[in-house]
């Protein structure tokens, strides 16, 4: 288990926005239709007007500049002229459905259309380079910038923590990957008032996410982003592809778009149909996650916590010296439990030398199997240690070797129903130059989303901060609901605050409590500024929790607001435990499962659809699931509204006359 370190250098509807605040967003998430074909627009001059939902799109032709005249006389800036110039541009071509045009100085082919209510623009680049486009929140009324980091931020464009740079915790200055560093391949900004009658938005996908990044700047104090696509034919990335869609500006609006676009190409999974495809995969509807340590891997470990009245857990375990045995596995399986050994085949090593078991591979798999960059030296393994494994070279031995199968069946053989796989789900992939087992990045997430497939046939598999594209072949995820600051990584690495691999059965980095300095606080868990973007797109298809590290106990400060989040979002919390810590915190542990579980089972395999604050500090939030199965009102602030006091949330499952209520923070002490 080993945290991801980002590089910082779904219905149809015609002629509507994506709604997303009090509206349920099922009413306009899984489509987006009526102007495909309607019109193919008109051009005059080098404007280029398409229609799309809500509106039309005018695109100008000579810089790629993009507006918007909204169907209530709004005019909208969606993108200013891209970075750098282009060039003189080429004649335009009127097509079916939009235009095409190139840029010949700059070796680029366009072509504009509107398709399914958006505004889709692909460039394609005859050599390599790079393009700054779209150049976003340059409209004077942009108001918040939503971006996918981890679960979801929604940042107001002139807050002043955001506008500073990322030494003080703000975004200013810094560029993301968006392949890697973030969860979606998307961003969003609310022009003026946010959701509702007269809101405007807009929210922007790039599919082609691999060699894009997005840098933020503050300009006059504002944050605006500009996104960056590097032309590569060796890297395979010399299609760049952007979306755009007119919203209503709530801050969850282009999660929801993003969720149509996955239903509307065949790439949003159903844990519902994960379920039937494999029954144990329910078992995650009402379970808490815990890895497990010392006694609580034991039998007895297990009936303790099924003696508090737990009646469902995820329980994972290293696969060390000394994993759960058969029996052990049994009893959780027997107490309704999910059970399954952490595995990676991520790491290589020396088997003479290697720190752990699951870097230690037959045969020459280390070090032939070694990525390498282009000059020949292998790709280092997390932290130095050994090489990071090519895909590609598995996938090519395994029909022979088998050496992916054998791994698995010997981690099973206890009887464990679970798997998580780590980092393959994540946004960091490779490119492999070695001869024999030559791999672009998209296909290394070819072969990663090939072997998960395989696994989850028969096992509920689960993987590390999941990106959105693996979303079919998983069922749970470790870390995508957590906003990682870039400074965890720091104080991760340091022993004496954070705590380090010691003593063997309860190691302090998992089990000793740490207190977040106050910008990384403010950064990750600020309710004010979150967003269940993740959810608004994937709840449903997976089971989303926060990083393994980050246990429910291991930020005493973060409790409250933590529980708070989890219940709002549907979203488990997770532990890690060993025997002492069950006999400590397993009545509060209990106390937050036997709440959690009946809402999760009633809205675990439903979409998010609504997210809304229901005060001007954006202390007190709303979510519905299912339109209407299940709604969740929390109050992270510290005084009672309409009834509802500081700190507690109130669910309201369909069929209930009272609300349950729980208020976290009254539980522990």
């Amino acid at each position: 288990m080993k945290p991801h370190l980002p590089k910082t250098t779904g219905r149809r509807r015609r002629g509507t926005r994506v709604l997303a605040v009090s509206l349920a967003l099922g009413a306009t998430t899984v489509g987006l239709t009526g102007c495909d074909s309607a019109s193919a627009g008109t051009l005059e001059g080098s404007r280029l007007s398409l229609p799309v939902a809500g509106g039309t799109a005018v695109v100008d032709t000579a810089s790629l500049a993009v507006h918007a005249r909204t169907d209530d006389g709004r005019r909208l800036v969606l993108s200013a002229a891209a970075g750098g110039g282009l060039g003189k541009p080429g004649p335009v071509t009127r097509t079916a459905d939009g235009a095409h045009w190139s840029y010949p100085g700059k070796g680029l082919k366009v072509t504009a259309s509107s398709e399914r209510g958006r505004l889709r623009i692909r460039l394609r680049a005859d050599r390599d380079g790079s393009v700054s486009w779209p150049v976003t929140g340059t409209d004077r009324a942009a108001s918040a910038v939503q971006v996918p980091r981890g679960e979801g931020l929604d940042i107001p464009v002139k807050d002043a923590f955001w506008n500073a740079g990322p030494e003080k915790g703000g975004l200013a200055g810094s560029t993301v990957d968006m392949g890697e560093a973030l969860s979606m391949p998307l961003w969003g900004y609310s022009l003026g008032k946010a959701g509702g009658k007269g809101g405007h938005g807009v929210s922007y996908l790039t599919p082609t996410d691999l060699g894009t990044s997005l840098t933020f700047a503050s300009t006059g104090g504002r944050l605006r982003t500009t996104a960056e696509h590097a032309f590569d034919a060796g890297e395979g990335t010399r299609d760049y592809e952007v979306s755009f869609a007119l919203t209503d500006g709530n801050p969850v609006a282009s999660a929801a778009d993003y969720r149509s676009y996955l239903a509307q190409h065949g790439q949003l999974g159903s844990l519902r149909r994960k379920i039937e495809q494999n029954p144990a995969n329910g078992k995650l509807l009402g379970a808490f996650h815990a890895y497990v340590w010392g006694d609580a891997r034991t039998a007895a470990g297990v009936a303790k916590l099924k003696k508090l009245g737990v009646d469902r857990m995820w329980l994972g375990y290293d696969a060390d010296s000394d994993p759960m045995k058969a029996r052990a596995v049994r009893a959780a399986k027997q107490a309704g439990y999910l059970v399954g050994p952490y595995d990676t085949f991520d790491n290589g090593q020396d088997p003479k030398g290697a720190d752990t078991n699951t870097s230690v591979w037959p045969d020459r798999v280390y070090p032939d199997f070694c990525v390498r960059k282009a000059d020949g030296t292998p790709e280092t393994g997390f932290h130095g240690r050994g090489c990071y494994l090519s895909s590609r070279a598995f996938e090519k031995a395994e029909p022979a070797e088998h050496y992916l199968a054998d791994r698995t069946r010997t981690m099973v053989a206890n009887g464990a129903d679970s798997y998580f796989l780590d980092v393959d789900a994540t946004g960091e992939v490779f490119r492999d130059h070695t001869k024999g087992h030559e791999m672009t990045k998209a296909g290394d997430r070819t072969n990663r989303l090939a072997r998960m497939r395989r696994l989850s046939k028969n096992l509920v598999l689960g993987s590390e901060s999941a990106q959105a594209w693996a979303n079919k072949v998983i069922a749970y995820n470790h870390g995508a609901l957590t906003p990682v600051d870039d400074g965890l990584w720091k104080l991760e690495k340091d022993r004496q605050t954070w705590g380090g691999y010691y003593p063997e059965k309860a190691p302090a980095t998992f089990f000793k409590p740490v207190r977040l300095p106050g910008r990384m606080a403010t950064a990750m868990y600020d309710p004010t500024y979150r967003a269940p973007l993740y959810e608004t797109a994937l709840h449903g298809s997976l089971v989303n929790v926060e990083r393994w590290e980050l246990s429910y106990d291991k930020l005493p400060a973060q409790k409250t607001t933590r529980a708070l989040l989890a219940m709002l979002y549907n979203t488990p919390l997770n532990y890690v435990l060993d025997g002492p810590t069950i006999d400590r915190n397993g009545p509060e542990l209990a106390a937050l499962q036997k709440y959690f579980s009946p809402l999760h089972r009633a809205a675990g395999t439903e979409q998010l659809t609504s997210f809304r604050w229901l005060t001007g500090d954006r202390t007190i939030q709303r979510t519905v699931f299912g339109n209407g199965k299940l709604t969740v009102t929390a109050n992270f602030g510290s005084k009672a509204v309409n009834g509802l006091p500081g700190g507690c949330v109130d669910a309201e499952p369909a069929g209930d006359q009272q609300p349950r209520r729980l208020c976290p923070g009254r539980l522990s002490g």
